[in-house]
């Protein structure tokens, strides 16, 4: 019997132990058995597992396990809670600020921005233009554009807010949108096709197109 042959038939051992052979395909896989210890071994391993493979339901072997819909507001309400309350900041973010902000998001959220990736991240001088909102923000450049993570509350709860990159040459590029979670803290990673030594600011618009949060990359 020829390598090939012997594969075929050893192919053939999980039909056999689910009763899908028949006729002669049967007969032949049953006489190779006979003097195939090897084989013998593989077609009772097959056989053991049989019970298991039975009780799966076929219609969810499609269906992709999701996570709880409140994980990340879970995580980021822990993680709040093992720091000071944060105090009042001004309204234009100074640098020390905002590299104790980027070192809490670095260490502390790392599920959600990444911790684990050694790209770096920069520190952005943000200004809230609406007096509701604080907020502080981070860069992390990428091969393919530049990531902004935005840490804040104060932007009004249910509201849509749309995050654009502004880059050197005058583009403007979407990065995304969020939704407004009031008084409750929350973190936004926010991507855009600009490249970081393109990049010269970030702005979030509100729905009616007015800018309520700035945020300088050409200093960084």
């Amino acid at each position: 019997m020829t390598g090939d042959e012997h594969r075929a038939l050893r192919e053939s051992l999980g039909d056999l132990a689910m009763g899908r052979l028949h006729g002669d395909e049967r007969a032949t896989v049953e006489a190779h058995l006979q003097g195939c210890p090897d084989c013998r071994d593989e077609l009772a391993a097959i056989a053991s597992v049989l019970p298991a493979l039975r009780s799966v339901d076929h219609d969810r072997l499609d269906h992709s396990p999701a996570p709880p819909p409140d994980l990340g507001d879970r995580i980021v309400a822990a993680a709040r809670a093992e720091r000071p309350e944060r105090r009042r900041r001004p309204r234009l973010l100074p640098v020390a600020a905002a590299a104790a902000a980027a070192l809490l998001v670095g260490g502390v959220g790392g599920y959600l921005v990444g911790a684990h990736d050694p790209v770096p991240r920069e520190p952005v001088a943000v200004q809230a233009l609406d007096p509701a909102v604080e907020a502080s923000a981070v860069a992390i450049p990428h091969t393919w554009g530049v990531e902004i993570v935005l840490d804040g509350d104060g932007f009004r709860s249910g509201a849509t807010y749309r995050v654009v990159v502004e880059a050197r040459d005058g583009r403007v590029v979407n990065a995304g949108e969020f939704i407004g979670t009031g008084a409750r803290p929350m973190i936004c990673n926010l991507n855009s096709s600009v490249l970081r030594g393109d990049a010269e600011s970030f702005s979030v618009v509100d729905a009616g197109g007015g800018t309520v949060l700035r945020g300088d990359l050409a200093a960084t």
